[in-house]
């Protein structure tokens, strides 16, 4: 199961160290410490609270765009039949659904809570790991 720190569960929820912390102590976000003593979230449960927070986006036209656009989210559901998966990302305050091969989901070792980038140009949209 994915786990992260603080700041990267702050930098994939677009938030800061301290709002994390603050969902923690709340009971918000459930974590442990890690081997190194270090406080982590599962990505599952970090995935929860991304749904939770989500927003629409403010309507309007979207300025400074490139024709690429690169988006790093958490993995909040992936649903696979025997070809084909659906993988639904939440990226700060946009849902990214992407349709691939079951085998490339597998290849990327996505799961709940994974953290990932979807590339966004026209229609399609490539979900991979964050180097």
């Amino acid at each position: 199961m994915a786990q992260m720190r603080i700041s990267e569960a702050a930098s994939v929820l677009g938030v800061s160290d301290d709002t994390v912390r603050r969902m923690v102590d709340a009971g918000r976000l459930p974590s442990r410490r890690d081997p190194a003593g270090r406080l982590v979230v599962q990505g599952e449960d970090l995935a929860a609270v991304a749904r939770e927070i989500a927003r629409p986006a403010p309507v309007g036209a979207v300025a400074d765009e490139s024709a690429r656009n690169r988006m790093r989210g958490i993995v909040t559901r992936i649903v696979k039949d025997t070809v084909m998966a659906q993988v639904e990302l939440q990226c700060g305050p946009f849902r990214v659904v992407s349709l691939m091969s079951r085998e490339a989901v597998e290849d990327l070792r996505l799961e709940v809570g994974s953290v990932a980038v979807a590339s966004i140009k026209s229609t399609n949209v490539v979900v991979g790991v964050p180097s």
